[in-house]
């Protein structure tokens, strides 16, 4: 069965840092590339940063460049979301997904991932 778990987001400050975990289960975890994406009250669900299956490479979307890491740890069926400098604008709710596998799929698209989990919240506030 599939289980997908975020945990880790919270309510901090402008400029503190978050790491956030996604444990999964289910799948041949190291078989496939994750994503994390976010959605804010009234705006659609956005992909923020994905890395392929092997580790090898990693996207991020312009507004989160230089301040996030995403990463894996195969051995643990584990994606992470290292979230420096945090902003207002970040705050969201924070979900993990499984991107599909055809090679010509946008990292960007969030119609292009399944297996989302509950999210979690990341609120930045003064």
């Amino acid at each position: 069965q599939v289980q997908v778990v975020e945990s880790g987001g919270g309510l901090v400050q402008p400029g503190s840092s978050l790491r956030l975990t996604c444990v999964v289960s289910g799948w041949e975890f190291r078989n496939y590339g994750m994503g994390w994406s976010r959605q804010a009250p009234g705006k659609e669900r956005q992909i923020v940063a994905f890395i392929t299956w092997n580790g090898g490479d990693t996207f991020y979307t312009d507004s989160v460049k230089g301040r996030f890491t995403i990463s894996r740890d195969d051995a643990k069926n584990t994606v992470y979301l290292q979230m420096n400098s945090l902003q207002a604008e970040d705050t969201a709710i924070y979900y993990c997904g499984r991107r599909q596998t055809a090679p010509n799929y946008s990292v960007y698209d969030p119609a292009k991932y399944d297996f989302w989990g509950q999210g979690t919240q990341v609120t930045v506030s003064s």
